[in-house]
């Protein structure tokens, strides 16, 4: 291969990849790795069914009641 077509071939490659920077910035760049980021995050969530919420709620009332409380004395007025 001489080098007239080589630097043809450099610059084809080069002119592809100008017409498709677009679509190479989107699957490369920096809003590709915060999508995927945010799809790593919906991934780790379920929705919870009724019965989970009874558990939960249950589970919060517990803790709630099992807070140390101080109570204030009380001043006449």
């Amino acid at each position: 291969m001489s080098w007239p077509w080589l630097a043809l071939l450099v610059v084809a490659v080069a002119l592809v990849a100008v017409a498709e920077w677009p679509r190479i910035g989107r699957v490369l760049g920096a809003d590709a790795r915060r999508s995927r980021e945010r799809e790593r995050q919906k991934a780790r969530l379920h929705v919870i069914t009724t019965d989970e919420v009874d558990d939960f709620e249950a589970s919060v009332r517990r803790d709630l009641d099992a807070l140390p409380t101080i109570e204030e004395p009380r001043t006449k007025r």
